[in-house]
Order: structure tokens, then sequence, then C-alpha cells
């Protein structure tokens, strides 16, 4: 077991044998993947406050599930997942843009080329990317902020979202080339 893992089950097995603090520590430690999984789905502040709650208190009560075969970083990253998703499926809010739901082919590729650091060198460019982001569906805001600020890897997005790897990486393909397309416009720059 490596010491990641090891320091997960740790911090588990202190969660559940109710050590003072160590849910506290846990919260702390996850709140803001939650954060980013469950805002960038749902996107209204006030729904995304009370999911992250539901999410910890759903990690709370089944947290004796957690077998340690995995991060616990993907697992709560599941829970967050999962409780999103119930949310956006009670709402009746596509996970991703009906005209792209219908493409079938799956780019194995993530280097296209387009580096988004490069593209935001500037604070206006920088605002333009948010907003791009912003107006992405649900599913390729979240696969981005996973992959670009949280800097989770395509085989824990996988963990996470139960998607392929060549779904998540054919999202974030393409929505790179739509952000790319969006920045062109916005700022009539190439990015």
């Amino acid at each position: 077991m490596d010491d990641t893992r090891q320091a997960d089950r740790e911090l588990a097995d202190a969660v559940l044998a109710k050590r003072p603090g160590a849910f506290e520590r846990l919260v702390r430690e996850y709140q803001g993947l939650c954060w980013h999984i469950i805002q960038r789905m749902v996107r209204n502040p006030e729904d995304a406050r009370e999911l992250c709650q539901d999410t910890f208190l759903r990690v709370h009560q089944c947290l004796h599930q957690y077998r340690g075969e995995s991060a616990l970083k993907s697992w709560i990253g599941r829970v967050a997942w999962t409780i999103a998703l119930r949310h956006l499926q009670h709402k009746r809010i596509p996970l991703v843009d009906n005209a792209e739901a219908g493409e079938g082919s799956l780019l194995d590729n993530l280097g296209d080329g387009f580096d988004l650091e490069a593209a935001c060198a500037d604070e206006e460019t920088m605002r333009h990317l948010h907003a791009a982001i912003e107006s992405l569906p649900p599913l390729q805001r979240t696969l981005l902020t996973l992959y670009y600020l949280e800097e989770t890897s395509i085989p824990e997005i996988a963990r996470i979202t139960g998607l392929a790897s060549g779904t998540i990486k054919s999202h974030l393909f393409r929505s790179r080339l739509r952000l790319r397309g969006t920045l062109e416009t916005r700022t009539g720059v190439a990015a």
C-alpha cells in the first residue's frame, strides 16, 4: 500500500473511530474537490452548498464502505459526482448538449496543441475563459475543472465519474476546441 493510500486509510479509520477532529479534517481536505465538482455541474451557489453538505453527510454515513482500493479523493469525488448528477436529473438538466451527445467518435488524443495557460496570459482573456467555461454543459465544465484545476488524472476522473477514459479525453478535447473558438471570437486573438 502506498503512502497516500495508507494516509487515506488512517484518516478513514480515525473518522470511523470517532476521533476528535477527524471528520473535520476530512471535510477540510476534500471540500475544495467537492465544491469544484458540484459547483461546475449545478452552477447555483445555494444548491451547490446544500449538495456539498449532502455529500459529506453521505460520506459520513457510508465511510464504512470505503475499502481503500482507490484514493479517498476518488471515493469522495464519486459521492459528490453522484449527488450532483442526481440533482441534475431531478431538475431535468441535460449533462451534455444534445448536439454533442450524437457525436460518436472518441478522440483519444489530448495533445491538440491548445495551451489553456498560454491562452490566459492576461486578465481580460482570463475573464473571457471563465465565462466560456461557464457556458459549457455541466459534464464538460466538471471534467475541465477536475483535469486542469484539481489536476486529477484521467484514470482518477474515470473512477470519480464512472466514464471511460476515452470518453473523458473526448470531452476534454471537444471542450478545448469550443473554448478556443469562444476565446477567438471574444478576444479576436487566435488561441
